[in-house]
């Protein structure tokens, strides 16, 4: 059974991987396999059997937490009944299904520390094939948004839905990087990932993602009161500034001039839009997944082209309306808080206050494109969950909180 439990938390790491590397995208014959859809399916199905076989309880809900994911899930299907257009909210139903699966499977598997940090640098290394294939396709001119935004295959040929995701990862590799006690050859690699990470923002020119960097870095720096550290980030950046093309800088200045912007106007559209539909429809929206189909009705009039909320919590109004957005708050909240009491641990809570600076970099980076039924959203609050339950648990065993500061090693 223990060898069976190692299985299963093998086939999670692979997962985590997985959503970064998207093999089934550039390796021929793996598309109609799914590979991170079967791995996460082998990783809960495991975990399930094995419990079945101790007689165990089948599922930590991760208390009022998962509950209140499980609710927002089950609005997400009620939506079916009033749904405006039901294919679109029929997919958003299953993909969320998937996703809160992966968040269950995550706060039942992560058990230890150690399985913490090695999920973390699971992302981690699977990021470095992202980037690299953005980078690539950027300097072979392969594919390019408006002719100068570099993207890559599968979820990361949006520009911001890539640059938002791996984002993610830069506070989590930084944070090892610079501990100590991490092993030389994987503080070298988070190293890489980070500098990859940020170059491939860059060459996005995503200016939700690369404020959502800004909002990561600060929080890190924040939380960490660490002089040294603080050096870091500051280094990180003035390089960041030396290095980027001035086209970056040009295309990010326009947030302060948004009004002169053809991107952001249409953010701004899609915004009205969305407070349009929430006049209308203020408690439970359109249904979940139909924001493009409510800009047919509610959108400018001759307008021909369609966009997205551009707002995770915007699209949340208008698709389940404001009993929706009040449970996905909730949720928000329920995850993130305990981030900040957890960060207070000068030595053990290194990689939660990563997790809190990841969290909120990415909930900044939901204001401009946010995405309702993204896997990276829901990964990423799951191991904010993990850390909440492992603090717990060390608290209840009479430990101190906050994950260990040693070396890898899956436990």
């Amino acid at each position: 059974m223990r060898s069976q439990g190692r299985w299963s938390f093998g086939f999670l790491l692979a997962f985590l991987a997985a959503i970064y590397i998207s093999p089934g995208e550039w390796i021929p014959g793996l598309a109609r396999f799914r590979p991170a859809l079967l791995l996460s399916a082998l990783s809960t199905a495991l975990m399930l059997i094995g419990r079945v076989g101790r007689r165990e309880k089948l599922w930590h809900v991760d208390g009022y937490r998962g509950l209140l994911l499980l609710t927002f899930c089950g609005l997400v299907f009620a939506s079916l009944g009033w749904s405006l257009y039901l294919d679109a909210t029929e997919f958003a139903a299953v993909e969320l299904l998937k996703w809160v699966l992966v968040y269950l499977t995550l706060v039942n598997l992560v058990t230890t520390e150690r399985r913490l940090l090695w999920a973390c640098l699971a992302l981690i290394l699977g990021s470095l094939f992202t980037s690299r294939g953005v980078i690539a396709w950027h300097q072979a001119g392969v594919d390019l948004v408006e002719g100068y935004r570099a993207r890559w295959v599968g979820v990361y040929a949006d520009p911001n839905r890539m640059a938002m995701s791996v984002g993610i990862i830069v506070p989590l590799a930084v944070a090892v990087l610079v501990r100590k006690q991490s092993a030389l050859l994987v503080r070298l690699a988070c190293g890489l990932a980070a500098a990859l990470a940020i170059t491939a923002m860059v060459l996005s020119y995503s200016r939700g993602g690369f404020l959502g960097l800004v909002a990561a870095a600060g929080t890190w720096v924040v939380l960490e009161r660490n002089l040294a550290r603080t050096l870091v980030v500051l280094v990180a950046a003035g390089a960041m500034l030396v290095l980027s093309p001035e086209s970056f800088w040009n295309r990010t200045r326009t947030v302060g001039t948004y009004e002169e912007d053809a991107s952001a106007m249409s953010r701004v559209g899609a915004w009205t839009v969305a407070s349009r539909v929430s006049v209308e429809h203020p408690l439970l929206g359109v249904g979940a997944g139909t924001f493009p189909y409510a800009w047919r009705i509610y959108g400018p009039p001759g307008e021909e082209r369609v966009y997205a909320a551009h707002n995770v919590f915007l699209q949340v109004i208008s698709d389940l309306g404001f009993v929706g957005l009040a449970i996905f708050l909730a949720f928000i909240g329920a995850a993130l808080g305990p981030l900040w009491t957890l960060a207070r641990d000068r030595e053990r809570g290194w990689l939660v206050r990563a997790l809190a600076a990841a969290v909120v970099g990415h909930l900044v980076s939901c204001l401009f494109a946010g995405f309702l039924v993204a896997v990276h959203f829901y990964v990423l609050f799951g191991l904010a969950a993990c850390a909440d339950r492992l603090a717990r648990t060390a608290a209840l065993a009479g430990q101190p909180h906050g994950p260990r500061p040693g070396r890898p090693g899956c436990s």
